[in-house]
């Protein structure tokens, strides 16, 4: 094939087709419109750019749709294009999504579109959303409403900040009963939780981990809890390098308990072996923070005890 054939070959076979036909499913769970997460046992797939790049989260591995069939079948360029070329008229298996309506105008900036939403209240769907179904505590919710780091998504969603080391909102995590998503033409960097001057930062893969660890620990007062929104963009690793080189700083890594969380972990740990900081790992005893803090919230129900999202109300600094 020429290059021109090769390119229009390309277009044709979405990397979701090779991983599809080799037995990876989607984990609607963990995925995004943008960024969606293929699991097969142990091995996990990315794929983005509208089906036409992927990435292996695990390894440096990457590529397009030909890379992806060398990458998983360990066969060489010529085959790779071959075996492209058998599933042309294959369809993979679309997620099923539930569709989540633009609450924005192209024409407003990030700090805009963030600065209409309404900051959640007690009762309102975004609050009974993460305090039902994710039992997060009342002091949790009210630090990360009065901190302006929290706001009100579409359909009873949440919003969390993205911030730059100026504190200025890059992007927002989008959590919902039924959705997951990113700000569009937002920027991953890091929600942050407590006190910017904390000498104890624990990166969580998630902004609802980051707030559950906060509840768990009964937000002790000298750590900031931080999220990378379940990436690792150029802009994340760059801030947290800039917190490891802060006097007396001690760096955790609170990924999730899983092959992608122990990776995310081993980058934690070296950024803090270049600052010459202190590192510590912390693992969720389930997959993530918020499954821990519902197992502490079953239980406490099963033992007659108060729930913990309104057991634990203290409010610090």
């Amino acid at each position: 094939m020429n290059r021109k054939e090769l390119e229009e070959l390309r277009d044709r076979v979405p990397c979701g087709a090779v991983l599809d036909m080799a037995g990876f499913a989607v984990d609607i769970k963990e995925s995004t419109r943008r960024a969606l997460k293929y699991r097969r046992g142990d091995e996990i797939i990315i794929v983005i750019h509208d089906g036409r790049g992927w990435f292996d989260p695990l390894s440096e591995a990457k590529g397009d749709v030909f890379s992806l069939v060398e990458h998983l079948a360990g066969v060489g360029f010529s085959e790779g294009v071959d075996r492209v070329a058998d599933l042309v008229a294959y369809e993979p298996k679309a997620p099923l999504w539930t569709s989540q309506p633009k609450a924005w105008s192209k024409d407003l900036k990030i700090d805009e579109r963030w600065r209409r939403r309404r900051k959640p209240w007690p009762g309102s769907l975004t609050w009974r959303y993460l305090a039902c179904e994710r039992f997060l505590s009342d002091d949790i919710l009210e630090l990360g409403i009065r901190q302006d780091w929290v706001r009100e998504g579409p359909y009873g969603s949440m919003w969390a900040a993205h911030t730059d080391d100026d504190g200025g909102v890059t992007g927002w995590e989008e959590r919902g009963p039924a959705w997951r998503g990113f700000a569009t033409g937002g920027a991953k960097v890091l929600f942050r939780l407590g006190s910017v001057e904390a000498t104890r930062a624990c990166v969580t893969e998630a902004a609802i981990d980051a707030m559950s660890l906060a509840a768990i620990e009964r937000r002790r007062s000298d750590s900031l809890y931080l999220s990378t929104g379940g990436g690792w963009a150029p802009a994340t690793a760059a801030a947290i390098r800039r917190l490891a080189e802060r006097p007396r700083t001690l760096l955790v890594a609170a990924t999730d308990n899983n092959g992608q969380g122990d990776v995310y972990a081993g980058r934690i740990a070296a950024i803090a072996k270049d600052a010459d900081c202190s590192f510590e790992r912390l693992r969720p005893a389930g997959e993530d923070w918020n499954e821990d803090l519902k197992a502490m919230e079953r239980q406490g129900t099963e033992e007659g005890e108060m729930s913990l999202p309104h057991a634990r109300r203290s409010r610090q600094g």
